[in-house]
């Protein structure tokens, strides 16, 4: 049988979701638990990959066991195994055909930045010290909805086919004391969201103008486009899947 499972994670101390060699990564983490509570190989097809210090407050993969009874018992269990940073939301029955990576509709991401430095933030934010324009910030985000080629963006040397995405949302929104960058496409390239994030600061900053934004996405180049900001503020909160996969039984 082919479950879903729900899950999230701090990033902080993970080279990433995907199983490297010499690295911690949350797939190795959560595979050899499942391996050793259920007493069979288990391997994880996530809905995508995070890179190293990124975290997730949503985040779903697939697996195949034989003989699962007790899916609640299961989440409980793993819970309990687990360390402190990976949590287990739940644990779904689906078609044998569902796939956590290719029947993915839509992924959002928040990216949080603070203006005032605060010690309890200093893992899950970055701090900007300079003021920024969050309506130029806005004005910038909202380019980005003309566009579909987002290469500029995109980690130089990927094996990727296409940059094409169809971006849904892209926004700047204050909560309480932090600005959340929230954006929501149907896929995203390899340090897509830093890379973007990275462009509107430095709008924010008046280093960079809007027009001097259409021209780094019309370039097509790495290279024009702001600097990646930190790994540790970005979440990926949220995988939508068509309404045939039931997550929420």
């Amino acid at each position: 049988m082919r479950y879903f499972v729900a899950f999230s994670y701090f990033g902080k101390s993970y080279h990433g979701w995907q199983k490297q060699p010499n690295a911690l990564t949350v797939q190795q983490v959560m595979e050899e638990s499942f391996s050793i509570l259920l007493r069979q190989p288990v391997e994880l097809m996530g809905a995508g990959r995070t890179d190293a210090g990124v975290h997730a407050k949503q985040m779903y993969a697939h697996f195949e066991v034989d003989g699962l009874e007790d899916r609640e018992d299961l989440c409980y269990r793993m819970n309990a195994f687990l360390p402190d940073d990976i949590a287990i939301g739940g644990i779904f029955e689906v078609p044998n055909e569902a796939h956590a990576r290719f029947d993915a509709l839509e992924r959002t991401y928040e990216y949080w930045v603070v203006q005032e430095k605060s010690p309890f933030l200093m893992d899950s934010a970055h701090y900007i010290k300079f003021k920024l324009d969050l309506d130029k910030m806005n004005e910038a985000a909202s380019l980005l909805m003309n566009y579909t080629d987002f290469e500029c963006f995109s980690k130089s040397n990927t094996d990727v086919k296409t940059y094409l995405c169809k971006l849904k949302q892209a926004e700047w929104t204050i909560r309480g004391n932090v600005l959340v960058f929230t954006i929501s496409a149907d896929r995203f390239l390899r340090n897509m969201v830093r890379a973007i994030v990275g462009t509107l600061v430095e709008v924010g900053l008046g280093k960079s103008t809007l027009v001097d934004v259409e021209e780094i996405i019309n370039s097509k180049d790495r290279s024009k486009a702001g600097v990646s900001v930190p790994a540790k503020g970005l979440y990926l909160t949220k995988v939508s899947y068509p309404s045939h996969i039931k997550l929420n039984s």
